[in-house]
């Protein structure tokens, strides 16, 4: 079992900053992938970044130059830095957890963008 907590989550105005963060604790596999989503009202949950243990990145072409996606392995937590927020970046932030035998998701944590 992976348990995931996120924080950093909040309101803050468009063109402003926030990072996210997403812990894991419980049984971490030496192969994974963590990541971002997000879901807004009405809609689907859509990828943000994705994150290999090795460090490979991948983004949304919506977010990227924006968002930066980082892990410190160490503490098995996984960050989100987003830039330049824009109020349809607001959302419910996922934190994701995914191994050979695993997949667990956080809770989520609210994103709003709006002055």
């Amino acid at each position: 079992q992976v348990h995931l907590v996120e924080s950093g989550g909040g309101l803050v105005q468009p063109g402003g900053s926030l990072r996210l963060s997403c812990a894991a604790s419980g049984v971490i596999g030496s192969i994974n992938v963590m990541g971002w989503y997000r879901q807004a009202p009405g809609k689907q949950r859509d990828l943000v970044a994705t994150i290999t243990a090795g460090g490979s990145t991948n983004y949304a072409d919506s977010v990227k130059g924006r968002f930066t996606i980082s892990r410190d392995s160490a503490r098995n937590t996984v960050y989100l830095q987003m830039s330049s927020l824009k109020p349809e970046d607001t959302a419910v932030y996922y934190c994701n957890y995914v191994s050979l035998i695993r997949d667990s998701w956080g809770q989520g944590t609210q994103v709003t963008v709006s002055s």
